[in-house]
């Protein structure tokens, strides 16, 4: 009998069946409280599920090459359960100096995938803002998100820009952005932009706090509040008065 081929799909859908068999009933109930959204999961814990995708990560890498781990976690995140996505980011986390133009647009496509705040802010936060800060060309990439009706992809447009923030990069184009984005109605897009602006005053706040004072009269409240949560007093009552 010939040996079997090791193809990405069969090592996905062996994670896959591990993340089955390892998973927590009960804490598959609790983690539905955290979503509006109705979301699959298998009840994994966060630094459990780390864990594992490090152990993966390390064995695919070392016998199948980078490339190969990338094609596992392509499979992992066109699925619906919520650890699957996860561990597709997992595994692919803090690698992203390996990666290029191409791997940013296929995690990019990744975000009409996302069926929840989770998997989005994982893959956003993760993924795409390291790679973004890392290429601020890529910021042409990141406006085209912004205008798309996918609420998802509006939301990504402020966390993709998140790492530059705490880097104290790409201050104008946060601004930019913060502008063309200030009138969304979305609660979603809302506390996204709200979490960039929190994350630029905190890491350059002589440039945003008057920024945040310029706009709070156009601004949602959410917005400003979570822009303002870790300023020092004086400057948040300057913005919200």
């Amino acid at each position: 009998m010939p040996a079997r081929t090791i193809t990405p799909d069969y090592i996905a859908d062996h994670i896959r069946r591990v993340l089955k068999d390892g998973g927590s009933a009960p804490h598959s109930e609790d983690v539905q409280h955290f979503f509006k959204e109705e979301v699959q999961s298998r009840g994994w814990y966060t630094a459990e599920l780390r864990k594992f995708a490090v152990r993966f990560r390390r064995s695919i890498v070392r016998e199948r090459g980078m490339d190969f781990l990338v094609q596992v976690a392509d499979q992992l995140f066109s699925g619906q359960i919520l650890e699957e996505k996860v561990m597709a980011v997992s595994l692919l986390e803090k690698q992203t100096k390996n990666f290029g133009d191409n791997e940013f647009q296929l995690f990019a496509s990744w975000l009409d995938r996302v069926t929840s705040w989770a998997d989005h802010d994982a893959l956003a936060h993760y993924l795409l803002a390291p790679m973004v800060a890392a290429d601020p060309a890529r910021c042409r990439e990141v406006f085209l998100w912004a205008k798309s009706p996918n609420r998802w992809r509006r939301r990504a447009a402020c966390v993709a820009l998140i790492r530059g923030a705490r880097e104290q990069q790409l201050f104008e184009q946060i601004v930019q952005l913060s502008n063309q984005l200030l009138h969304d109605e979305d609660d979603m897009v809302q506390k996204g932009l709200g979490w960039l602006l929190r994350e630029t005053a905190k890491a350059d706040p002589e440039r945003t706090v008057p920024y945040l004072t310029e706009i709070r009269m156009n601004a949602p409240r959410l917005v400003l509040r979570t822009a303002c949560e870790t300023l020092a007093a004086p400057a948040k009552e300057k913005v919200l008065m």
